[in-house]
């Protein structure tokens, strides 16, 4: 998350209500724990905090929950700085 107000997502309300509905999940967990993450840091999201999480979002309910458990880690081209330092985000909240 970065302090530089023009790279804020904040700034694009269209844009993070969209990013907000997609994270909506099948799983009750899932929705639980983007629930808590979006309360606490929605306004203060980067733009490449946006895309680490649209990365995130494209995977199954499944795959998804077992990251934010922590029962796996990303691996590949999902384990990238961004997607990383987001995860952890997520899994303290």
């Amino acid at each position: 998350m970065v302090d530089n107000q023009d790279n804020l997502h904040q700034s694009d309300p269209l844009r993070r209500a969209r990013l907000r509905w997609r994270a909506r999940r099948g799983l009750l967990e899932n929705d639980l724990i983007f629930d808590r993450f979006f309360s606490r840091y929605e306004h203060d999201l980067s733009d490449a905090d946006v895309a680490a999480l649209t990365r995130l979002l494209e995977l199954s309910d499944n795959e998804l929950m077992d990251l934010l458990l922590a029962r796996t880690e990303p691996e590949g081209d999902l384990a990238t700085p961004d997607v990383i330092r987001l995860l952890e985000l997520l899994r303290t909240v």
